[in-house]
C-alpha cells in the first residue's frame, strides 16, 4: 500500500484496524425509497461489496467479515429468501477471478445445515481455489447468530467434560474461543453497521467484546470507500482502553459517538 495513498486519505498504516466486521443493513429500505422491489436492493449491494471488499484489501485490512444472512432472516419471505440464495451462489462464482486477482483466502461462519446443497458447493469450491492463497480474509457469515454459534460452543465444550477429555474448571475464554465457528480468527478491532440501526443484532457478540463500533446512516447500497475511509479515521482518533486507562499523551482526539450521516471525501 502506497504511503502517498493513505496520507492522501487522512489515514496511517499504524492506525488501520486489524479485522473489520460489516452489519451490511438497509437494501430493503434502499429500494422501497427508490420504489424498487426489496431484492433489487439486495442486488445493488453486492456491488458495495465489491468496493468494499477491494478497498480493504488495498489498505492491508487483515480480516473482513461481512453479515450476509442471520439465522433469524429465515422468516423472511420465501421469495426473498430464494432470490439472496440465487444471488450468493452467482456471487461466489462470479467474483473468483477478482478473489483470485487480489490473492483473498476466502472463509464462511455460521450453520451450513439449512443452506441450499448448490449454494454450499459453490462455497467449499471458492474455500478450497483460495486455500493458498496470502493476502485477505475474506469471511462471510451466512446463516450465522452468534446465539447459535454460542450454544454450539457450549455443546462442544460439554461433550468434551462429559467423555473425560477436560474437567469444568479447564474451560477458559481461550478455550470458548476456540470452540466457537471464528476459531484461529482475531477478534474484530472495528464493527460497522449501515442504516442507523444503533444494535449489533446477534453478530460476533463473543468476538466484539472490545471492538469500536461505528454506525452510518447510509443504507448498505449507498455504502462506498469515502463512507469506509471516514469509518477508520474515526476509528483511528479513538482511545482503545481494553478496560486499563490509557496514558494522558494518548488521549489527543475525542471518540465519535454520533452515527454518521453520509461521506467528506
Amino acid at each position: 500500500m502506497s504511503t502517498d495513498y493513505l496520507q492522501a486519505l487522512g489515514l496511517d498504516a499504524e492506525r488501520l484496524p486489524n479485522h473489520v466486521a460489516i452489519i451490511m443493513d438497509g437494501n430493503g429500505r434502499w429500494a422501497q425509497r427508490q420504489g424498487l422491489a426489496r431484492v433489487e436492493g439486495h442486488a445493488k449491494g453486492t456491488d458495495a461489496v465489491r468496493e468494499t471488499v477491494e478497498e480493504c484489501a488495498r489498505l492491508g485490512i487483515h480480516q473482513l467479515t461481512l453479515y450476509c444472512l442471520s439465522s433469524e432472516n429465515w422468516k423472511r419471505p420465501q421469495e426473498e429468501l430464494d432470490f439472496l440464495m440465487t444471488l450468493f451462489r452467482h456471487y461466489l462464482v462470479a467474483e473468483r477471478p477478482r478473489i483470485m486477482a487480489q490473492s483473498l483466502r476466502f472463509s464462511m461462519i455460521g450453520r451450513r445445515s439449512g443452506l441450499p446443497e448448490v449454494v454450499l458447493n459453490e462455497l467449499d469450491k471458492t474455500i478450497e481455489l483460495t486455500r493458498n492463497n496470502t493476502g485477505m480474509m475474506l469471511c462471510l457469515a451466512v446463516n450465522y447468530g452468534a446465539r447459535t454459534e454460542l450454544m454450539d460452543a457450549f455443546r462442544t465444550l460439554a461433550k468434551q467434560v462429559q467423555s473425560g477429555k477436560i474437567s469444568p474448571e479447564q474451560i477458559t475464554e481461550s478455550s470458548i474461543s476456540d470452540a466457537l465457528y471464528t476459531t484461529g480468527m482475531p477478534d474484530p478491532d472495528l464493527l460497522i453497521r449501515t442504516a442507523g440501526e444503533m444494535r449489533v443484532s446477534n453478530y460476533l457478540l463473543w468476538q466484539i467484546s472490545y471492538a469500536e463500533i461505528w454506525v452510518t446512516q447510509n443504507c448498505w447500497p449507498d455504502f462506498d470507500r469515502a463512507t469506509l475511509h471516514q469509518a477508520f479515521r474515526d476509528f483511528a482518533s479513538r482511545v482503545r482502553r481494553f478496560g486499563g486507562i490509557p496514558a494522558p499523551s494518548s488521549i489527543a482526539n475525542p471518540i465519535v459517538l454520533s452515527p454518521q450521516s453520509g461521506n467528506t471525501e
